[in-house]
């Protein structure tokens, strides 16, 4: 795979009419309140994520991290780097490069901005998420916060591309309550569901329609 010419027609249909929640409704759990629905945008809280792509080996590698067990509910998760965003950052573009940098130390301006996914908002924290998408020439030397992150997951994002990655399984969200066949993406033995999952499945429909 020519990770120049891949970067150039996934820059071009990022800058076309995005899919949005006809990509997010695939891995969309059952009962989410879906961006559509939102009346009023203004309370919720806004964030920014990092979907960065580099080539090793022939391929397309993407960055997700997981999360460290903790109270709280994202305790454990797959998702991109990033977070909330801080009354300093001059824009969201700021807040999604500084989370990279405070998360897995991706030096902080490294990277070509390519292009947006839609927004994706998240109802149990009330955030709306911009996912931004950052491309590096080489396989970056990165390491995560010994505090927010556990570990850093490279995958092949074309692996994305395979209608067996796609899954669905009961996933506990509380002690008393379990959501019933959640679609989720199996990436190497992760589980990947909910806003990420949604974000990625834009991106999937994007890569198709590129290659």
């Amino acid at each position: 795979m020519d990770f120049q010419l891949f970067k150039q027609k996934i820059q071009k249909q990022l800058a076309t009419e995005l899919p949005g929640e006809t990509a997010h409704s695939e891995l969309m759990p059952v009962n989410r309140i879906s961006n559509r629905a939102l009346k009023d945008t203004s309370k919720l809280r806004k964030s920014a994520v990092g979907l960065i792509l580099f080539p090793e080996a022939k391929t397309i590698k993407c960055i997700l991290i997981k999360r460290p067990n903790y109270d709280g509910v994202h305790s454990g998760q797959i998702c991109f780097p990033g977070g909330k965003m801080d009354v300093e950052d001059l824009n969201l573009e700021h807040t999604a490069r500084r989370e990279c940098y405070e998360e897995i130390h991706l030096p902080f301006g490294t990277g070509e901005l390519i292009g947006e996914l839609s927004e994706v908002y998240i109802p149990v924290s009330q955030f709306i998420v911009h996912p931004f998408v950052f491309t590096l020439s080489q396989k970056p030397k990165l390491y995560p916060d010994e505090r927010e992150v556990h570990s850093i997951i490279a995958f092949d994002a074309l692996d994305l591309l395979n209608e067996d990655v796609l899954k669905t399984k009961d996933i506990r969200l509380t002690q008393t309550y379990t959501q019933k066949n959640v679609p989720y993406f199996d990436i190497q033995g992760h589980v990947v569901w909910g806003a990420t999952a949604m974000m990625l499945a834009e991106f999937r429909m994007l890569m198709r329609m590129v290659l």
